[in-house]
């Protein structure tokens, strides 16, 4: 097996500023936060977030509180940020933001209504 890559400060900033710009690299992990609305709302995320990671053998650290949860990432055995951390980083981004389209049979959670509220999206 190849030796896997890690990348430079430098070559991880353009890389989040051009694939995950709502991630930022800090004291050697990418990472971002995710608000919601609730508890509830968290647990959903960090099981949705719990399953893609195990599915991608590549494990996140995880911080949360009521209505918010911020997802860490980093190569441990590389000791840096690899390819790993990125792909799983846009697999995060793209599940967890997903909303259904304009002209969706789906309909979405409403935002609306606290009772149903879920994720903030920004």
């Amino acid at each position: 097996m190849p030796e896997t890559r890690v990348y430079s400060e430098a070559e991880i900033a353009a890389r989040l500023a051009a694939e995950l710009p709502k991630w930022r690299f800090e004291n050697g992990w990418i990472r971002r936060k995710y608000k919601t609305h609730s508890w509830k709302s968290t647990l959903m995320a960090v099981n949705t977030i719990g399953h893609l990671a195990e599915a991608a053998w590549h494990h996140p650290d995880l911080a949360l509180s009521y209505a918010w949860l911020e997802v860490k990432l980093t190569t441990h055995d590389a000791k840096g940020i690899t390819d790993k951390d990125f792909e799983l980083a846009k697999k995060i981004e793209e599940v967890i933001g997903w909303r259904p389209g304009e002209g969706s049979a789906l309909e979405g959670t409403p935002q609306g209504d606290a009772r149903f509220a879920y994720i903030k999206y920004d």
